[in-house]
């Protein structure tokens, strides 16, 4: 039975990752700290919810559902639903929750139900969602000055994911990279997706697929770009490396208990083999220094060998460290494991994360989890990822334009040229914008030119778009915020298809197909839209859009 619950705890972490409110409220009062590695909760508080409070936080990949509805539960206990979680909630009466350990919260009866194992502190009240956010990252993930590599704000990116999927090779990346220039889409950040290298933790340029990884690597900067290569926490079992990280207990290992068939127990054996998206695989125990220092080494060896310039570093989710595997430290929670492998990012500016826990304030570039290629996954790219920012994520990219769930795009008949243009219009005015899927190879020239167009004028902001990154990495605040954020307590807490840039523009894209018309609603203020035109605030206009349409309105002070 032990060996059942274990396997399935495995299994139902693969399928997570596959598919990757009214009295005063008193202070919450600390709690003992206990040491507990099981998901079964000591310590329990319920928090009576305001009049008219509303509250966000917890899962980036349930933003869509945020501000919270009654019935909403979510247990961060070794599950980041696929993408960034934070151990907070806030709320538009400036109220601010927090634990250092991952909890489980619920919303019934008019009350926040706590459950866990640490100490839940708040805030007193702070009138609203902005001071809120600004205590809790003065208080617990303060800014620490630094931010990742400029070039990821400044140009587009481009991902080889989507055109080359398992294929990754020396001829047609360089093939996708020239397109790029000959389509006159300006270089940027070019990541070269898994299946590079030799084998899971074997980080080596393949040489049936690279047969002159150098040549490569030279063309590409001479191209313009900067080269990330993608990376994860999984060794292949059957390699010399593995052979070598068992000796030196660089894994994560089963129980002493746990049966191992196939013959008498040895080193090897002890070694959990872990199931995710590429099958099963020795999983690396970042709790132990030598396991750290030897894949920071890896990495490293790629800059001087290759002048490689950063890393995609995907995995590391949570669930696939379950507390009862053994970890080097010992009493590792499954979500300190993700916070472990975050860490590995610090020590390389150009980095970008997918999965990541308790990261805030740090120079890490933050996606969104992979979106299909459909109308209703580009609704949520907003809502997303202004919860990013609300949880201290303020270096963050919206997934691929047009979605980065590749099994969307291997029919190219079910390819939705406007939706393509609609993604890019999304990305154009947020931190980062990500390219996969070559727009030239699946678009007709119409739709083409509004690409093109969306990224000509997110060049006209990115001198807006690096300023606030550099003030978020001095003080924490959002790069994207929502309109609760900017304008709090005026009745925008719902809306969640429009975003403010900083505070000072209001981008409202169009995410319904065939749309001839969009409404918006205007703060209070004066704005002048992207037409020329002049708006009093405290309106609702509507404005026609076709497909060259992006609407965005400057507040004129």
């Amino acid at each position: 039975m032990l060996l059942k619950n274990h396997v399935l705890f495995i299994f139902i972490g693969v399928l997570l990752i596959l598919s990757c409110r009214s009295e005063q409220p008193k202070e919450v009062e600390p709690n003992v700290k206990i040491s507990n590695l099981e998901p079964h909760y000591s310590v329990s508080k319920n928090i009576g919810i305001l009049a008219g409070e509303k509250w966000w936080g917890g899962a980036i990949n349930d933003g869509v559902k945020m501000p919270f509805e009654e019935e909403y539960s979510y247990d961060m206990y070794g599950n980041l639903k696929g993408n960034q979680a934070q151990p907070l909630l806030l709320s538009n009466k400036g109220r601010v929750i927090w634990s250092e350990s991952p909890f489980k919260f619920t919303f019934n009866n008019n009350q926040i139900l706590l459950s866990g194992n640490g100490v839940f502190l708040s805030s007193k009240l702070t009138k609203n969602l902005p001071k809120a956010y600004a205590y809790a990252s003065k208080n617990y993930f303060p800014a620490n000055g630094k931010m990742p590599d400029a070039l990821l704000f400044e140009q587009p990116q481009y991902n080889t994911w989507i055109e080359l999927t398992y294929d990754q090779n020396q001829k047609d990346i360089l093939a996708y990279a020239h397109a790029i220039i000959d389509n006159g889409f300006p270089p940027g950040v070019l990541m070269i997706d898994d299946n590079w290298q030799e084998a899971y933790g074997t980080w080596r340029f393949r040489p049936d697929r690279f047969p002159d990884p150098k040549a490569m690597m030279q063309e590409l900067h001479d191209l313009g770009f900067k080269v990330m290569l993608w990376v994860c926490p999984f060794v292949s079992p059957d390699t010399e490396v593995f052979r070598n990280g068992t000796a030196e207990n660089h894994f994560l290992k089963f129980p002493k208990d746990h049966p191992v068939p196939g013959g008498p127990r040895t080193g090897f054996k002890d070694v959990a083999m872990i199931g995710w998206w590429n099958g099963f695989s020795a999983l690396l125990d970042f709790s132990n220094p030598k396991a750290q220092d030897w894949f920071k080494s890896e990495l490293q060896y790629l800059i001087d060998e290759y002048q490689v310039d950063g890393f995609k570093l995907d995995a590391g989710d949570a669930v696939f460290y379950p507390s009862w595997l053994v970890s080097h430290a010992g009493n590792i929670l499954p979500n300190k494991h993700s916070e472990f492998f975050a860490e590995i990012g610090l020590a390389f500016p150009l980095n970008e994360y997918r999965a990541t826990w308790k990261m805030a304030g740090l120079p890490l570039a933050q996606r969104l989890r992979d979106k299909s290629h459909n109308w209703k996954d580009l609704e949520t790219l907003i809502p997303n990822i202004t919860l990013q920012g609300l949880m201290g994520y303020a270096f963050t990219c919206p997934d691929m334009i047009g979605g980065g769930e590749f099994t969307s795009f291997l029919n190219n008949q079910k390819i939705d040229e406007e939706l393509i243009v609609r993604s890019a219009q999304v990305h154009a005015l947020m931190p980062m914008m990500q390219f996969s899927v070559a727009p030239w190879r699946i678009l007709d020239k119409r739709h083409l030119s509004a690409v093109k167009e969306a990224v000509a004028l997110r060049k006209k902001f990115v001198p807006t778009i690096l300023s606030l990154a550099e003030t978020a990495a001095q003080t924490g605040e959002p790069i994207v915020r929502s309109m609760e954020y900017v304008f709090p307590n005026a009745g925008f807490e719902n809306v969640k298809d429009q975003f403010f840039l900083g505070s000072d523009i209001l981008v409202a894209p169009v995410l319904q197909k065939q749309a001839s018309k969009r409404k918006v609603i205007l703060p209070n203020g004066k704005w002048k839209g992207f037409d020329g035109q002049i708006y009093e605030g405290n309106s609702i206009i509507e404005q026609s859009v076709d497909l060259n349409t992006l609407p965005y309105f400057e507040k004129i002070n």
